[in-house]
């Protein structure tokens, strides 16, 4: 019983010093910067909302790959069942939020916030910075071929989102709403689809 409480506790550690540490690291390469990351951002009610809303065509899109895969998206569907679903067996709605949160405004602050912002500040081509800062998110999250592709193009529509509403506080909304959900929806399935006691955990 211990261990069960010990792991998601372990993960939620790592996962708030992994993601806290991206915005810190995004924090100080701001000072090189005309408009360092903070300056984006603007937490007000429509920018929450736009961010949500946001959110659903992900999800839409996580639902129909994981109702329906084809192709390689079978693949991706038994490597989130099989590996990144089980990292959070035993955790908290709490937790997953948490997590989820952190992610969302450490993440954003340093790809979008710092890596699209200041690569446009040097190169003066938005679109430039745009697909550098979508392909590097991609590869950060690089744990198969096709999740990269996947990644990279979440990268982009984020990205967009900063473009779009010129408020960071916007693609880090979407960000954590769609981790969030993603998570409860995706270890809830893994629940419903796995019901018998005899099968083994991958």
């Amino acid at each position: 019983m211990d261990a069960d409480v010990s792991e998601p506790r372990a993960l939620l550690r790592m996962a708030i010093l992994a993601e806290g540490g991206l915005g810190l690291v995004a924090m100080i390469l701001g000072w090189f910067m005309a408009r360092p990351p903070w300056q984006q951002v603007a937490w007000t009610a429509p920018a929450v909302g736009y961010g949500l809303l946001a959110a659903l065509p992900l999800l839409v899109a996580l639902l129909l790959v994981t109702r329906y895969p084809v192709g390689p998206f079978k693949g991706l569907r038994d490597f989130v069942d099989q590996f990144l679903v089980p990292m959070f067996d035993g955790s908290t709605i709490g937790q997953m939020l948490l997590i989820s949160i952190v992610a969302g405004i450490g993440e954003e602050l340093l790809f979008r916030g710092f890596l699209q912002s200041w690569i446009e500040q040097i190169s003066g081509l938005p679109w430039l910075a745009l697909a550098i800062a979508s392909i590097v998110f991609g590869l950060a999250h690089a744990m198969s071929v096709t999740y990269a592709v996947l990644a990279g193009a979440i990268g982009a529509y984020l990205g967009w989102l900063l473009m779009a509403s010129d408020n960071l506080v916007v693609p880090m909304v979407t960000h954590a709403a769609y981790d969030f959900a993603a998570l409860v929806y995706l270890t809830g399935r893994k629940e419903t689809t796995l019901p018998d006691v005899g099968h083994a955990k991958p």
